[in-house]
């Protein structure tokens, strides 16, 4: 016979209540790439990784641009030794309240952030479009919901000879740092991020093993 919740504990009857609405809630949070994501932050300790930022970074050239992107993703950056993780969590501290003004106007869940260097390396000058950065992730192409400079004179978009301007790129959450991706600038792509994953999946074992109690 069906049985009647009615006559369930009520202390039963408070914990599947609480359950349901934990699940609802967890659920509503998550959003695209979180939930993946949440779940190895929580045993990715900050502090035991030994990975460079250059280990993580995907490069495009276009002409004499050079443009170098690295996702701001916790679960990718606490693969970096101490000293490069605490520069790009702080990187991203100080610019919350930006990205939550970006995600109450676009009314998103969260979001993807991505710090993005152009480099000029040749003589005279280089122009460059902040807004050509493109990220492919599961099939669909995704541009920046909005862009903030981090360098003097990141809104003039020219270089010099080997200038940097950098940028911090607001994405939609859907993009996955935890899958392949295929980044563009302009008409060139790279596809490296899948390779690169593979040596952050790597770094992230070792960081639980150096983490990991000593009997």
């Amino acid at each position: 016979a069906p049985c009647d919740s009615s006559r369930r504990p009520l202390n039963m009857r408070r914990s599947l209540l609480v359950s349901t609405m934990a699940l609802t809630l967890a659920a509503r949070a998550l959003g695209g790439q979180q939930a993946g994501a949440l779940a190895d932050t929580s045993s990715l300790p900050a502090g035991f990784g030994t990975l460079r930022q250059d280990d993580i970074a995907v490069r495009v050239q276009f002409n004499a641009l050079q443009v170098r992107v690295l996702p701001l993703d916790e679960t990718v950056i606490r693969t970096l030794s101490p000293d490069s993780y605490r520069a790009l969590h702080e990187l991203r501290e100080s610019k919350r309240a930006l990205v939550d003004s970006v995600l109450k106007r676009t009314g998103m869940p969260g979001a993807s952030l991505w710090y993005v260097q152009f480099f000029n390396s040749e003589q005279g000058e280089a122009r460059f479009s902040p807004l050509e950065v493109v990220i492919n992730s599961a099939g669909r192409d995704f541009r920046a919901l909005d862009v903030f400079a981090l360098t003097p004179g990141f809104g003039e978009q020219r270089l010099v000879q080997r200038e940097v301007q950098a940028g911090l790129y607001v994405f939609d959450p859907s993009v996955d740092v935890n899958q392949p991706l295929v980044i563009t600038f302009e008409t060139r792509r790279s596809d490296a991020w899948g390779a690169l994953l593979k040596r952050v999946d790597r770094e992230r074992s070792l960081i639980r093993s150096r983490a990991a109690p000593k009997s």
